[in-house]
């Protein structure tokens, strides 16, 4: 567990003091971050082929990931509505017209594509001689490398990030809210707590989620776990522009990790300008905190 723990902080902490100011360069960034989550997650389908009787843990990966997504949602949803109530007004404007809803389905179907990929070549390879675990293992590594030297070359410093209110709120909210779904969820599954705690501290970052719980739990739990967040992407993505007029916090905050990057765009469509800086210190927290909460409790389960 503690060695699993190392090999995420160590490539994370590594890439965050690696400076980088060329766009260029950042670009080719993004791009090979970008296709490293697919190569994680085709690793995955592979590996989850390698389970014996794979479609008896069927009913299992989905009903493992609709109690932990429903449980999370509305101990989320909750208290980001609690925060909204209590909140001076947050300024939004409008936006730029929204992007297809029809596209950003599309492009999750995408990535579950990329698993059922994976399942598939994983029926014809030997799991003696495959070492998948060991590939996983290197993407991974490789990833946080990436993911480390991303955040660092964000734009935000320390200072920024403790002197926006709305962000640290909406963050802390976000973490405490997760951890009481995901012992409730873990409640009704009646699995470890340590368990549901660690499946809930995913925040959405689904190839992260996968590979992690995979890696200590199995592929079955690992599957649950990328099902899981990619459904609170997905609800999110549905979910913000509805919301952010009269609830921005809880637009915001529903994101949680993906607030970075992916629903990004459609939060500033949304709700303009004012509110990318909450969205990016919030998503910068809760990116951060991710990999340290999964592995920690399960380090100490």
């Amino acid at each position: 567990m503690y060695s699993g723990l190392l090999l995420v902080l160590l490539p994370l902490a590594l890439g965050y003091c690696i400076p980088c100011h060329a766009r260029p360069i950042l670009r080719l960034l993004d791009l090979a971050v970008a296709r490293m989550v697919y190569l994680i997650l085709f690793l995955m389908g592979i590996s989850l082929a390698f389970v014996d009787n794979l479609s008896q843990h069927l009913g299992t990966i989905f009903s493992v990931s609709l109690v932990l997504v429903a449980c999370i949602s509305l101990a989320n949803m909750s208290a980001l509505w609690w925060l909204d109530s209590r909140r001076q007004r947050l300024a939004t404007q409008a936006g730029q017209p929204l992007l297809s809803k029809w596209r950003l389905l599309l492009d999750s179907v995408w990535l579950c594509s990329v698993i059922l990929a994976g399942v598939l070549l994983g029926q014809w390879l030997d799991k003696d001689t495959f070492a998948v675990d060991t590939f996983s293992e290197a993407a991974l590594i490789l990833l946080l490398l990436l993911i480390g030297i991303q955040l660092r070359n964000s734009g935000l410093t320390l200072r920024q990030i403790l002197l926006n209110p709305w962000g640290l709120k909406i963050a802390g909210l976000v973490l405490v809210s997760s951890w009481l779904g995901g012992l409730a969820g873990a409640w009704l599954l009646n699995m470890p707590l340590a368990h549901g705690l660690a499946l809930a501290s995913g925040y959405g970052w689904y190839s992260l989620s996968g590979i992690l719980i995979s890696d200590q739990l199995g592929p079955v739990l690992g599957s649950a776990a990328f099902i899981n967040d990619l459904l609170r992407e997905l609800l999110a993505i549905m979910l913000i522009p509805t919301l952010m007029r009269r609830f921005p916090c809880t637009a915001i905050g529903y994101g949680a990790a993906t607030a970075l990057d992916f629903t990004l765009p459609v939060l500033q469509r949304s709700g303009g300008v004012a509110v990318v800086p909450v969205a990016i210190v919030s998503g910068f927290i809760l990116s951060l905190a991710a990999p340290l909460f999964m592995l920690g409790f399960l380090t100490f389960a």
